[in-house]
């Protein structure tokens, strides 16, 4: 492919429709916009003839053929085996499905690891699991000035009875990138399996399962630029000795025995799209190759209106920073001195700037910094269609 001009936000903008409403979006680490591509693919697929899959006839054929596009879409994104690709309704369904059939391999004692950084989502599936199973949870702690999740922590916390590891890429509330390779070969070490969300860092980075060490690798499309389909990437002999829950005549192969009832054909489409999308920004011989191109351009873009952005609160004499990682995401949590969060979002929210306040279901998180009790934080991040104009006039608005 003949090599991209320079990066035109006000291109990528044109692909999106709902930013014509004028709000200025930086709800993104709650879920993107969508690009018309994704849109019509699921548009398409809804007029289309679609039946249940493994029938003998043409729609049933075209069921199987968008799920298979789906699963291989996935595995390019994050640099996984379309094989061990399962597909659900979200990142939470699909945690608590590997939560229950991991947990039927934990006896008394056996011990998982858990940390205070992660979404809920990655914290209680596994902490009633265990629970169920007579396991011991075992908490990693954030250092609280800087929300960072030092690895070196584990080596106290893991033992020869640690069965699980899940941590999260990046946090969703601050941004912080824990050092997640340095703590899945801590966890192999001991012959754990190891968790990870990578819910919040998928749409800012380059992302490949194998180099972060991840056994299981959850995502959510949603959070770049799809539908409302959550999925988690495995290594398919890893799922093949799980036995989770399912009815008696639903497919047994992998990954078909973690997905519960019939697929959300026309979504998954849309993650076909969303995925064709993003390689679309990109240059390369594979898809694969044009998404990891894409992703560099993209995170080259956000990082320097997120460093406006970023700036921009610190210089506000009002306004304190929650935290303060070495290595994050384009994601900030703040609070305004005098102003609970979600006041600051709701007079954002009328001077049509979108931001969340709260705790975003990092619970653990804004209660070991000590916010949960007063509110939370006002959180903002920026994605590949946010501008420098936005960042002003957020900042103005503020």
């Amino acid at each position: 492919m003949p090599a991209l001009p320079e990066y035109d936000v006000e291109a990528v903008r044109r692909d999106f429709p709902a930013l014509a409403e004028g709000l200025a979006h930086f709800d993104g680490p709650g879920g993107t916009q969508v690009p018309t591509a994704v849109s019509d693919a699921v548009a398409d697929t809804m007029r289309s003839a679609v039946s249940n899959r493994h029938g003998p006839f043409a729609s049933s054929r075209r069921a199987d053929a968008i799920v298979d596009a789906a699963r291989l879409a996935v595995a390019d994104l994050v640099g996984g085996d379309p094989a061990g690709v399962v597909l659900g309704q979200s990142m939470t369904a699909n945690t608590y499905v590997m939560a229950n059939a991991l947990a039927r391999t934990w006896r008394p004692g056996d011990e998982v690891v858990l940390s205070r950084l992660d979404h809920d989502a990655d914290v209680r599936p596994w902490v009633q699991a265990a629970a169920r199973a007579g396991a011991v949870v075992r908490w990693a702690e954030v250092d609280v000035e800087t929300t960072e999740l030092p690895a070196e922590q584990y080596d106290g916390l893991l033992t020869e009875r640690t069965r699980l590891v899940a941590l999260t890429a990046a946090s969703n509330a601050t941004g912080t990138r824990p050092d997640v390779r340095a703590i899945a070969d801590r966890a192999h070490a001991v012959g754990a399996v190891v968790h990870v969300d990578g819910v919040h860092a998928t749409p800012h980075l380059p992302t490949d399962v194998r180099e972060l060490g991840a056994d299981l690798y959850a995502t959510s499309a949603y959070k770049w630029y799809g539908p409302h389909i959550g999925c988690t990437v495995g290594d398919p002999a890893l799922l093949a000795s799980l036995r989770p829950d399912k009815l008696r005549p639903s497919s047994d192969a992998v990954p078909d025995r973690f997905e519960h009832g019939t697929a959300n054909f026309a979504c998954y489409a849309g993650v076909t799209a969303a995925v064709d999308w993003i390689a679309s920004h990109g240059t390369g011989a594979t898809r694969r190759e044009r998404v990891l191109d894409a992703m560099r351009t993209f995170a080259a873009h956000e990082d320097a209106v997120f460093a406006r952005l970023l700036d921009g609160l610190a210089a506000r004499p009002d306004v304190r920073l929650v935290g303060s990682p070495a290595l994050r995401t384009p994601t900030v949590a703040f609070t305004v001195d005098g102003r609970s969060p979600l006041q600051v979002s709701a007079d954002l929210g009328n001077a049509g700037v979108a931001v969340w306040a709260g705790n975003y279901y990092a619970v653990e998180l804004m209660t070991a910094l000590g916010l949960e009790g007063s509110g939370g934080a006002v959180r903002a991040g920026v994605v590949c269609y946010t501008t420098t104009a936005e960042v002003d006039r957020l900042l103005g608005a503020l």
